[in-house]
């Protein structure tokens, strides 16, 4: 275990060159992510752009978990379109030497203070079945599993199934309520 301090932040634009940098390492390090060590399939402009249109948005997040100014996690919430807005798409990665150093939960309850914030009712996520870590990370925050989804990913010719995840954030009565003032 790392015991470096890290501080949690909002990523911001100058964040993008490096963030990409992080997305290589991490893509290396698991087979758990969906990208490998190539990274992301965007360039320093796109990334910039995109991480400059979150800056103050309510719909979409991302925070650095940081040491010593390097990146070494990140975790990010994007609310879906349409019919599907009360619901948020999360997903987080921390570097391999960082696992288990408080992190991940750190860069979780970011995530979901800014969910409480913005109104979200519902997050999901997608976690490969047999990574037991973030498994028991989830659960402790309320997440619980919906159902497992085979054949998830193929990676050089192997099926890995995931589970998918949910957190409710607002109790079932409150919704039915909230339908009604509508």
């Amino acid at each position: 275990m790392n015991d470096t301090l890290f501080v949690i932040e909002r990523a911001r634009a100058e964040d993008a060159a490096a963030l990409l940098d992080y997305l290589k390492i991490v893509g290396g390090e698991t087979e758990n992510l969906s990208f490998g060590a190539e990274g992301v399939p965007l360039d320093l402009e796109t990334e910039q752009a995109y991480l400059r249109s979150q800056c103050e948005s309510a719909d979409n997040v991302q925070y650095l978990a940081k040491a010593n100014g390097e990146i070494i996690g990140t975790a990010s919430l994007n609310r879906k379109p349409r019919r599907m807005s009360h619901r948020g798409e999360f997903g987080i990665s921390l570097k391999k030497a960082w696992w288990g150093c408080g992190a991940a939960s750190a860069l979780t309850e970011a995530v979901l203070a800014f969910a409480k914030e913005n109104g979200f009712e519902q997050l999901n996520l997608e976690v490969c079945s047999d990574n037991a870590r973030a498994i028991r990370l989830y659960e402790k925050y309320g997440f619980r599993k919906l159902c497992t989804f085979s054949d998830f990913f193929k990676i050089d010719g192997e099926s890995i199934d995931f589970d998918l995840m949910n957190l409710e954030l607002t109790p079932a009565g409150d919704r039915q309520g909230q339908a009604a003032v509508r």
